[in-house]
């Protein structure tokens, strides 16, 4: 690993007769606090089957013929060289920070900038009302409905109900964060539990009861909580008369493929937490970082693989994407998001029973939540540390290591766009690119790992990353390149293809924007921090002091 130089380890604050240090101060004040465990569970809730995987297997009707079944194992198989691609590089510098640390040394200080800060502080600023949405139709409608109060499980889809869930996950991602990694560590431990006993019980419900069971059940409660009879049949005319024949199992490979976009909008996630690895024991070391990731991400495709063979079993396969398809459409019997987990609680007829089941579920969004916030406050704290943002958001509080005004960078332009997306119609429609731009950022990482070897040989050398070869060649460039083409792929399509409803020319200028505001503001922290005596370019050529 590279050493920091003198200059580098000086102390931060200097008296007037002394010449800046490069870096704000001489430790980043950051304390390992997190295990491997730790690290498998965020990388398991980043991939979320609850959250994300359910909310996406709902897509399905956009490419009909393609197998979400073959897609996940392809996806999490491609997957799996991107982690070994971010293993690489954690290792190499294992600091907090991330895709900025590791662009900004190996590319250079504006990119590394520019194309991190804005694919993990702005673009995370959007993804705060679809976060509030995810809350919104897996516990507050689900809920409100089951309880018997279907209007206002339907109000949480008004403008005013928007606002409001946003405004709650805002308030819950910022409190979870400002606990610190150990305070964080315990919360996500057990809603992990939670979840994994209510999916669980889940897995029980659709194993043991039949279709037919499942048919009564959905034509009985429906009734009930919405005055809707014969829920199942309309549900299945409505597919007949769309045209949809929906087939379980391996399909044509063109198709299949075309659904891996669709899956990377919750597989692509298992190095959410390569931001913080500056805050995981055991950082350097190759096989503790990649078993982090790569267990957190195949838990979540075994937990899919389970789902879809029961939902298929129990709901029955045709139902389900019918169910899935109509409401996407606004063309269904139902009046909330067919849900899955609200499906089969149905199957006991107990309010309270289903209640307690959607609560164990909801366990899932409440462990997950703080990463709306917690891995973008590390790139903000990382670039501060840099002297590129503001010192103050380089700041970390005594008692819990916490970077306090990285946070409140988060939180308060969350609230901004939250109102925005709630009663400006055509604001949600900017945000349909905030995958894309994460992928992006994932891009300029990869092709770093790729020439890393070259562009870096001291500090390749010196990770342990050079020493983890197959047959003599080094894995981790060769893992970058396939992630490379992976990145590509995805990003092609959903530039492309119309299915995956992002490729939107707003959306595009907009994010164009943010990447230009990015632009604006390393260029003025260049002219400022140059007239301070400190040369940014200078502290990019050094590795962050711990």
């Amino acid at each position: 690993m590279a050493t920091v130089s003198g200059a580098a380890t000086g102390i931060g604050a200097t008296t007037s007769s002394e010449a800046p240090t490069l870096f704000l101060r001489k430790a980043t004040g950051l304390v390992r606090g997190w295990s491997v465990r730790d690290a498998i569970i965020y990388a398991c809730l980043s991939t979320n089957i609850i959250t994300l995987g359910l909310y996406e297997f709902s897509f399905n009707s956009a490419i009909p013929k393609g197998q979400i079944l073959t897609s996940i194992l392809i996806s999490g198989v491609w997957v799996s060289f991107l982690v070994i691609a971010y293993a690489g590089l954690i290792v190499t510098i294992p600091r907090a920070g991330g895709d900025y640390v590791w662009q900004s040394r190996i590319l250079g200080g504006p990119i590394g900038f520019v194309f991190a800060v804005t694919g993990w502080w702005f673009i995370l600023w959007l993804w705060a009302p679809i976060y509030g949405n995810i809350l919104s139709v897996e516990f507050f409608q689900p809920i409100a409905a089951t309880l018997g109060y279907p209007s206002a499980a339907t109000w949480f889809t008004s403008h005013n109900g928007i606002f409001v869930v946003s405004l709650i996950t805002i308030l819950l991602a910022g409190g979870l964060v400002s606990l610190g990694m150990a305070g964080y560590a315990r919360i996500q431990k057990w809603c992990f539990l939670g979840g994994m006993i209510g999916f669980g019980i889940v897995v029980l419900l659709l194993l043991f009861y039949s279709h037919s069971s499942f048919v009564a059940s959905v034509n009985s409660e429906m009734h009930r909580v919405f005055g809707i009879s014969n829920a199942y049949g309309k549900t299945e005319a409505f597919g007949a008369k769309a045209g949809y024949h929906w087939v379980f199992g391996l399909g044509p490979l063109g198709p299949t493929m075309l659904l891996v976009p669709m899956m990377m909008f919750f597989l692509l996630f298992p190095n959410w937490g390569a931001t913080l690895y500056g805050e995981v024991r055991g950082a350097s070391d190759f096989k503790r970082v990649f078993t982090g990731m790569f267990v957190g991400l195949w838990i979540t495709v075994i937990l899919s693989v389970i789902f879809l063979f029961l939902a298929e079993k129990t709901i029955g396969w045709s139902f389900y994407n019918n169910a899935n398809a109509a409401f996407s459409t606004a063309k269904g019997v139902f009046p909330i998001w067919p849900y899955p987990v609200l499906l089969a609680s149905w199957l006991v007829h107990s309010k309270i029973f289903q209640v307690v089941l959607l609560l164990l579920m909801s366990l899932w969004f409440f462990g997950w939540v703080g990463t709306l916030f917690l891995s973008s406050t590390r790139v903000i704290f990382a670039a501060a540390f840099d002297r590129v943002l503001p010192d103050s958001a380089a700041t970390v509080s005594e008692k819990r290591k916490v970077p306090m005004a990285s946070i409140w960078l988060m939180l308060l332009p969350s609230v901004l766009v939250s109102l925005l997306y709630a009663y400006w119609g055509n604001f949600a429609t900017y945000t349909l690119d905030a995958v894309l731009v994460i992928a992006v950022t994932y891009l300029v990482s990869s092709i770093a790992v790729v020439i890393l070897p070259w562009r870096k040989p001291e500090l390749w050398a010196a990770s342990p990353a050079s020493r983890i070869k197959v047959a003599g060649v080094p894995i981790v460039p060769v893992s970058g390149v396939i992630t490379v083409a992976l990145l590509v792929f995805n990003i092609w399509e959903w530039l492309t293809n119309s299915a995956y409803g992002v490729n939107n020319h707003s959306s595009l200028v907009f994010m164009g924007i943010l990447y230009l505001l990015a632009i604006v503001l390393y260029v003025g922290a260049r002219l400022v921090r140059k007239r301070q005596g400190i040369d940014l370019g200078l502290i990019n050529k050094e590795i962050p002091v711990e």
